[in-house]
């Protein structure tokens, strides 16, 4: 166990090892599973550009026990590695965030593997956002998260609408029954379906950063438009 330093915030990736015919059925339907397949491992790899990138520790959490290993190996450098449970995804972070807070983090920002226009800006707003509130929320424009982080231990988050459109409404509003200030981040989005892909390609275009630009170049060999 380690003393964490005071204000240090731990960067936690909930994510899914890509695999053929697995994760992301919505846009299997129009693309296919190998080119779902692709675009998978590249939303991992800006997911993995923003960790190297983290100024502080990393963890990844995956979606499966048995890819802890898989995990170890990712190419970027980690503090830890905690798989997830069975359950919903607010039984999932509960669990992860009960774990974490017993080997000493303290404060987190967790996110997924499918939001690559989360930018510097917004890792740095959500910085700044914990060293004044309890809660950060990245609202996403589906009515999701794109990212979520806390000092506090999270109230019960299991009956929450996970992956429905309700879900940040319902996330502010148990905070702040549970006494939590909370912070909003400016609406994003994550990609779950092929009109994100469209719009997704268009907000790529000028993006430099590596894992982005390879992204923006495999949608543009799919057909979807940068302009």
């Amino acid at each position: 166990m380690f003393k964490a330093a005071s204000g240090a915030i731990t960067l936690v990736v909930f994510c899914r090892r890509p695999a053929l015919g697995s994760g992301k059925r919505r846009l299997a339907r129009e693309l296919g599973d190998p080119a779902t397949l692709t675009i998978s491992e590249l939303l991992l790899a800006t997911t993995l550009e923003d960790v190297a990138a983290w100024p502080g520790r990393r963890v990844i959490a995956p979606a499966e026990p048995g890819d802890a290993s898989w995990a170890r190996l990712l190419p970027v450098p980690l503090d830890d590695v905690v798989p997830q449970r069975n359950g919903n995804l607010g039984v999932r972070l509960a669990d992860v965030d009960r774990v974490l807070r017993g080997r000493g983090h303290t404060r987190f920002l967790y996110i997924g593997s499918d939001a690559p226009v989360l930018g510097p800006a917004d890792y740095r707003a959500a910085r700044q956002a914990l060293a004044t509130h309890d809660v950060v929320l990245g609202p996403a424009l589906d009515g999701g998260v794109t990212c979520l982080g806390s000092r506090q231990p999270w109230p019960e988050l299991a009956s929450l609408p996970w992956g429905g459109e309700q879900l940040h409404a319902a996330l502010q509003a148990i905070c702040a029954r549970g006494g939590l200030t909370v912070q909003n981040l400016p609406p994003r989005y994550d990609v779950d379906v092929p009109a994100d892909l469209r719009r997704l390609c268009a907000d790529l275009a000028g993006d430099t950063r590596p894992a982005r630009r390879a992204l923006y170049r495999a949608l543009r060999s799919l057909g979807y438009s940068g302009s």
